[in-house]
C-alpha cells in the first residue's frame, strides 16, 4: 500500500519551524475576551493588566527560548495556541513544567 509522505513531511517541517521562534500570538484580543469572560465587561485595568503579564511571559520567553527543548516547544506551542486563547503565561508554564519535570528524582 502507498501512502503520500508529502503531506506529513511538509506538516512535521512546518511543527519544527514553528517550535524554532517565539511564536506570535495577539494578546490584545485574548487580554479583553479574558476580562469580558470574568467581570462580565471588559474593564480598561483589567485588560491593561493582562497585556502587561502576557507582554512580561514574552519576554521571559525571548530572553529563554534556546534553553527549551524543541522536543517539548512544539507541544507547548500547540497547547498555548488551542482554539481563540492564545497565551505567552500558559506557554511559558508548559514549559517550564516540561523542563522541571525532567529535574525530579525517578521514584523507585
Amino acid at each position: 500500500m502507498f501512502f503520500p509522505v508529502g503531506p506529513l513531511f511538509l506538516a512535521v517541517q512546518l511543527i519544527i519551524a514553528v517550535a524554532d521562534e517565539v511564536p506570535r500570538f495577539n494578546i490584545d484580543a485574548n487580554c479583553r475576551a479574558d476580562a469580558a469572560a470574568t467581570a462580565g465587561i471588559a474593564l480598561p485595568q483589567s485588560v491593561a493588566r493582562c497585556k502587561q503579564d502576557e507582554q512580561n511571559a514574552h519576554d521571559q520567553l525571548v530572553k529563554e527560548w534556546v534553553q527549551f527543548r524543541p522536543a517539548d516547544r512544539a507541544p507547548c506551542v500547540g497547547l498555548a495556541s488551542e482554539g481563540d486563547a492564545h497565551s505567552y503565561i500558559e506557554l511559558l508554564t508548559c514549559l517550564e513544567m516540561a523542563r522541571d519535570a525532567r529535574s525530579l528524582p525517578d521514584a523507585k
